[in-house]
Order: C-alpha cells, then structure tokens, then sequence
C-alpha cells in the first residue's frame, strides 16, 4: 500500500516545533533529524505525532501554514480538552474559535471533546442545532455548555 504522509514547511522552527509535540501529546516521538554538520540547523525531521507519521523541513519564510490545513485533536472528555489546550497557550499558541487554537509555529489545532462528536450525530435536527450554535459561541469547548445546549433543544 501507498504510504501518504503529512509533511510540513516550516519557516526556521522546526527544530522547537517536533520538541514541543513530542512532549505535548501521547504516542510521539522524534525519530530522525537531518542536519547539514554537526552544530548547523536542523534541516528535516521525521516524527511521530499521536502515532501518526509527519515529515518536517525548515523551508524559509516564504512557507506559511493556513486554517486551510488542521490537525483535529479527538479528546476523551473536558479534562483532556483543558489540558491541551493549556500546554498549547503555556507554549505561546493564540485561541481562535469553536476548539481552534494556532501554535506558536503557525500550525492550527482543532482540541475537540469526543462527546461533540456524539451529540452532533444525533438524529434530532433541533438538538443538533442547539450544540451547533452553542459551539459558535465558544473558543475553547466547553462539554458541559454543550450537554446543557442539548438537553434544552
């Protein structure tokens, strides 16, 4: 099977970008750097985020990252989503809206709680809705405010 993996343009911060992921979330790690000599920059590195394969390479600044291209974060409940989303801010990542959040090297997250996931699927239109349109209102989720928006529709 074809292998596709993600790979990311960085302006110079690569190196501190697989540091800070490799820390940040479970199941990663660094598995190979690339430098030009022993004290250059890091010019490519292969690393795994949450066990998933990604490529990075320290292109220049004329690469920048959109809200174009995410990385969705499926968490299990509030707490996981609050302790994401503080290591992003502690890291210097800027909040945006409904669960978005861009770290510091320009690479937008979306920290979802699981239980989102589950009242959006149901099958009632106005309880849908309802979560909907109490997301719209949120820049970090908050689990409660949408279980409250549900049980109200």
């Amino acid at each position: 099977m074809t292998n596709i993996t993600p790979f990311l343009m960085f302006d110079d911060q690569l190196e501190e970008a697989v540091t800070f992921y490799a820390a940040t979330f479970p199941d990663s790690e660094i598995r190979h750097l690339t430098r030009s000599g022993d004290d250059s920059p890091l010019i490519s590195a292969e690393f795994t985020i949450g066990g998933r394969l990604f490529m990075g390479y320290n292109g220049g600044s004329h690469f920048r990252f959109s809200d174009a291209f995410s990385l969705f974060v499926e968490c299990a409940d509030q707490a996981e989503v609050d302790e994401y989303w503080d290591k992003l801010l502690a890291a210097g990542a800027t909040p945006v809206q409904c669960g978005w959040i861009t770290d510091p090297f320009g690479v937008s997250w979306q920290i979802v709680p699981r239980r989102f996931m589950e009242l959006m699927g149901d099958g009632n239109p106005r309880k849908v809705q309802a979560v909907m349109n109490a997301m719209l209102q949120m820049v970090k989720f908050d689990v409660a405010a949408l279980e409250e928006a549900y049980a109200n529709a």
